[in-house]
């Protein structure tokens, strides 16, 4: 790195006696001051936000565990049962096959069912407590 680019990073100036120049020109710092920054802490115990949380855990965890379970049944399958998992089911297609292009459409599936469930259930209930928050008042 150079030492034009050092001293542009760490924002001093070159040379003595010139002004310090902002980045693309912009004076005035983007990040907020703490006073206008929601109480985080009072979001995270209130009522809404543990409801939401809870909301979102009755989805996420079952889900997942679904997930697990039918991914560790294949490799167990796959591992123990070859000669099960080689059974044919039509030409050249068996069922280890089957149960491999399963995990695709699982994994779809299931990212699928997630956004259609965060968009009509967490994301508006998100909207709503940044907005009792304060940080939609701009």
């Amino acid at each position: 790195m150079s030492n034009a680019t050092q001293s542009a990073l760490r924002g001093s100036p070159r040379e003595p006696g010139n002004q310090r120049a902002a980045f693309g020109g912009i004076e005035k710092s983007a990040v907020r001051t703490t006073a206008d920054r929601p109480d985080f802490t009072a979001i995270q115990q209130s009522a809404e936000f543990r409801s939401l949380r809870r909301r979102l855990k009755w989805f996420v965890f079952p889900a997942t565990a679904f997930f697990l379970i039918w991914y560790m049944s294949y490799v167990v399958a796959a591992a123990y049962f070859p000669e099960e998992l080689a059974r044919t089911v039509y030409g050249e297609v068996n069922v280890g096959l089957l149960l491999g292009i399963g995990q695709f459409v699982t994994t779809v599936g299931l990212t699928t069912l997630y956004v259609r469930f965060a968009r009509r259930h967490i994301d508006p209930r998100v909207d709503e407590i940044r907005e009792q928050a304060g940080e939609f008042d701009r």
